[in-house]
């Protein structure tokens, strides 16, 4: 991600209208490199290591690209910047490269994301958010959504799946 370090304007963000996009084949490798850094930023500690160590850049392509009519992005100077992926009643990922964040950006993919859902007919949404998270935790509590206590999910890794608690976060769409 060097080749964006410090060439952006957050004062140019936070003026402009940000347009969200649906996520094109030519783009993956862009979008997977923004989920795969922005994951092990707010991952790589608190989870188990057999998870992290499962979270490789061909498994953040196979994601997108296994799921690819469900992913939109903002692209800006032909590079992804943030994304959002839903997955049924679910907001199931959803990224900004470092240089976007706090210019509006992740509110502008929130809120597509809740469109969406809407969209395809869905009053509840909800979203996981691992405990320790408090970052990405503080931002969906600022945006509506409210934490309705600890779930255990599964979550599939090389050495196989296993159990992990998570914050379950839901919010009325209608």
């Amino acid at each position: 991600m060097s080749w964006l370090a410090g060439t952006l304007n957050t004062t140019y963000f936070q003026a402009m209208e940000f347009h969200i996009s649906n996520l094109h084949q030519n783009d993956l490798a862009d979008a997977a490199s923004v989920w795969e850094r922005g994951w092990h930023e707010a991952h790589s500690a608190i989870v188990p290591i057999e998870l992290v160590r499962s979270r490789t850049s061909e498994s953040f392509i196979h994601r997108l690209r296994s799921n690819l009519k469900f992913v939109r992005v903002y692209i800006e100077n032909g590079h992804v910047l943030g994304l959002c992926m839903i997955k049924e009643d679910e907001l199931y990922q959803m990224y900004t490269a470092p240089q976007a964040r706090g210019t509006g950006l992740a509110q502008v993919l929130m809120t597509d994301a809740e469109q969406r859902l809407m969209k395809a007919g869905y009053s509840l949404g909800w979203l996981s958010c691992a405990v320790g998270n408090d970052r990405a935790a503080r931002f969906y509590d600022k945006s509506g959504w409210k934490n309705v206590g600890l779930r255990t999910v599964e979550f599939e890794a090389l050495s196989g799946v296993f159990p992990f608690q998570v914050w379950r976060y839901e919010k009325s769409l209608s």
